[in-house]
């Protein structure tokens, strides 16, 4: 298998419920920096690629030590555009420009408090296991087996309820896609066009603060309280 990993850093501008968030500082550094950083030196990492369209985000990663050769094309900018469309058009353009690759790596900038131990189980999970992709995951905040479906004046159960214990120590571990990995094969990622699948191995994350995804100024709040907990 090719060992070598082409991580990848998207990066839109123009984020409506947080401007400038890629580029907002969390604890004194641009949020984007925390992605590439805990990728920088990681031996089977090939190069750092941030996709964006954004000129002062470009200049941001750059300075990061990210490889920024373009800026994205409009079609691939909008709020209706996939994460999927974006991974292969920097794949097909690293691929042809610099070479094969055994895997892409998706780090969000979203997911800031991810920790180089939890990438390097990822990448030795994807590697160990012939490269299948590997997904994030953490213990789902609320159990899918307590949701209810709500309309105007009533509630029901998502899941049947007969056999639910009634202690929530008793329920099955539940979890959720945290946002904060994923890596699958060229060819994987070409061929289902998706990171999940029922071939995909879960890379366990327990860590609250590894899961934490920013998407509100809410989110930010928290993340901000995590950086003053870690001093």
């Amino acid at each position: 298998m090719n060992p070598r990993i082409m991580a990848l850093v998207p990066a839109r501008g123009g984020s409506k419920r947080i401007p400038g968030k890629n580029i907002r500082e969390l604890g004194g550094r641009p949020l984007i920096e925390w992605s590439i950083g805990v990728a920088r030196d990681i031996p089977e990492i090939c190069d750092i690629v941030v996709s964006t369209d954004d000129f002062v985000i470009a200049n941001v990663a750059k300075a990061a030590g990210a490889l920024v050769p373009w800026l994205r094309p409009e079609l691939l900018s909008t709020d209706t555009a996939s994460s999927i469309d974006v991974c292969l058009h920097a794949l097909d353009w690293y691929e042809a420009e610099r070479g094969e690759v055994g895997g892409l790596l998706l780090l969000q900038p979203t997911s800031p408090f991810r920790s180089r131990e939890s990438v390097e189980r990822g990448i030795e999970l994807f590697r160990t296991h012939n490269g299948r992709t590997v997904v994030g995951v953490s213990p789902a905040k609320s159990h899918p087996m307590w949701c209810v479906r709500v309309t105007e004046l009533t509630m029901h159960p998502f899941m049947d309820m007969s056999n639910v214990p009634a202690r929530s120590q008793d329920l099955p571990p539940a979890y959720v896609i945290n946002g904060t990995f994923y890596l699958a094969s060229p060819d994987a990622l070409r061929g289902q066009r998706s990171f999940e699948g029922a071939d995909t191995i879960p890379l366990v994350i327990d860590s609250p603060a590894e899961s934490i995804d920013i998407d509100t100024e809410w989110d930010w709040a928290v993340a901000e309280t995590v950086v003053r907990l870690r001093g």
